[in-house]
């Protein structure tokens, strides 16, 4: 596209998105003949006669007014890509213009609705730092005009200029490596072992169990509820999940899924602001775990489907999937020994070996175990943590934080290092009493809550100065907003745009690595 041109979206597009107002008017006005064609009834009789007419005609007037309207806004919405913004103006009677800094892009979507794909078109949604919703919707857009729409706002955003002799010539696509794909069985499994299932089995069991005690078979009717909510969390999760692909490219994570409403995301590198892997109970049967991201204009994901959707990294994976993932949102996992410290994030349980390192009060605090060095919960807690107090603990590598929490329900919560906003230490009243303390680190809103929990406050107050002064450094080594500059040397690179790299080989790419 010309950089500055003013440009409009698709002329269906009005069409698409209202076709709910247009179904609404013709049931108002068609519902009379539509009920006598259900009862037999003849179309025409006396009474229907006079009416006919003015229904007709109002039906008309409203149809007229409801497509002027759909024109009118078609025709003033337009949109724009120049001088390092995308701008959207939008509204014939009030004027709105929005508009938001390429270099501050964190994810931009294509998403298509079912009626949209019959039509061949796409919504893009363009993701900015700070903003509590989509800074701009374009809808819709021909497939074909989105991808390259994407592509020219990833390029500019990315600090790629356009090439001075052919200012016309649009960015090229970045081409992408497929890095792995979730089966239709594996998110079936995953939804049955999900963490609702096993509470609706339980109430199913306590249904059973009182209504044979108390010879009551009311209790299965309050079963009724919980089936039909988790029937609809079952098919949300399945249609929103179905499909699953990631892929990496110059332009960062693509993520695409969705069985009838399709959606491709694409996470900019080095745009995650902390992510989260959990593993409920029964998962551990498979080994699967699910990952989960904040990342700055989302806002606070997960307070609908949609929104939980574009906050999940991965629905459900193998290790060796989780592994691969990290090893995009974190090209250098600032150690030598990756496996075995991320392993021990994911798996590991301090103490089972029995190693601890030598050390002040080492036997009150097994500060640095053989399983990855992660400083957990000293001794003196297991009375407010009786079964998670060797599993709570932090490590802290060259580029990231990383917590680890919970021994049944297990998470592991990674934060790069200049990702920290800020820090709070935090401690209750039981807490002081045995000399725990918790420390809080603030990232953008979103499902992740990186919280190290009971750890020792003479820990705590190491790994809060250590934190800020790791946080502090890592800002400084980011001299630029534009993503490419930051990441060229770790990050798959287009040879067409810029001068960096080959590609890497897909088969290489098992877990984090040394950058």
């Amino acid at each position: 596209m010309p950089d500055g041109e003013w440009l409009r979206v698709h002329p269906a597009s009005p069409f698409v998105r209202g076709w709910l107002a247009i179904a609404a008017i013709g049931f108002f006005f068609g519902r009379d003949t539509f009920e006598r064609l259900l009862q037999g009834r003849p179309l025409v009789d006396a009474d229907f006669a006079g009416r006919a007419p003015w229904l007709l005609a109002a039906g008309g007037i409203v149809l007229v007014l409801a497509v002027l309207g759909f024109i009118m806004t078609w025709y003033f919405t337009r949109y724009q890509v120049a001088e390092g913004y995308v701008r959207v103006n939008t509204g014939f009677l009030f004027r709105q213009q929005r508009q938001a800094r390429l270099d501050r892009v964190q994810a931009i979507d294509i998403v298509q609705p079912l009626l949209a794909r019959i039509f061949g078109l796409a919504e893009l949604k363009f993701e900015v730092a700070d903003a509590g919703e989509s800074a701009v919707r374009l809808a819709y857009l021909r497939m074909d005009d989105a991808r390259q729409l994407r592509a020219t706002i990833l390029a500019r955003a990315a600090g790629v200029s356009a090439d001075p002799t052919r200012p016309e010539a649009a960015a090229p696509e970045a081409p992408e490596y497929a890095v792995l794909s979730v089966p239709p069985s594996r998110l079936v499994g995953s939804l049955l072992l999900s963490e609702q299932s096993f509470f609706v089995a339980l109430g199913g069991v306590g249904s059973v169990v009182l209504s044979a005690v108390t010879d009551n078979r009311a209790f299965y009717f309050y079963l009724i509820p919980a089936f039909l909510g988790l029937a609809a969390a079952y098919w949300g999760s399945f249609n929103k999940g179905y499909n699953f692909t990631a892929a990496i490219s110059p332009d960062g994570i693509r993520l695409r899924y969705g069985l009838l409403d399709t959606q491709a995301q694409t996470l900019p590198p080095g745009r995650i602001q902390a992510l989260k892997i959990a593993q409920p109970p029964l998962w551990r049967i498979f080994g699967w775990y699910r990952m989960q991201v904040n990342v700055a204009g989302y806002g606070g994901a997960g307070s609908n489907g949609e929104a939980a959707s574009r906050t999940t990294l991965l629905p459900v994976g193998k290790r060796a999937d989780v592994m691969r993932m990290l090893s995009l949102v974190l090209p250098d996992p600032g150690t030598q020994e990756p496996d075995r410290v991320f392993g021990a994030g994911l798996s590991g349980l301090a103490g089972i070996s029995g190693q601890v390192s030598a050390g002040p009060d080492s036997a009150e605090n097994p500060a640095a175990t053989a399983d990855g060095g992660f400083v957990t919960t000293p001794r003196r807690g297991r009375l407010l943590a009786p079964l998670g107090w060797r599993r709570n603990g932090y490590a802290a590598t060259e580029t990231a934080l990383l917590i680890r929490t919970g021994r049944w329900w297990r998470e592991l919560v990674v934060v790069p290092h200049q990702r920290t906003q800020s820090m709070a230490l935090q401690q209750g009243p039981l807490a002081r009493r045995f000399g725990l303390v918790d420390l809080v680190l603030h990232t953008t809103a979103g499902p992740v809550t990186p919280r190290v929990i009971q750890a020792g406050v003479d820990e705590a107050r190491v790994l809060f100065d250590e934190q800020s002064a790791r946080a502090r450094e890592a800002r400084k080594r980011q001299t630029s907003e534009h993503w490419l500059a930051q990441v060229a040397s770790d990050t798959l690179v287009r040879d067409d745009l810029h001068p960096l790299g080959n590609s890497p080989d897909p088969q290489q790419q098992e877990g984090p690595h040394r950058g």
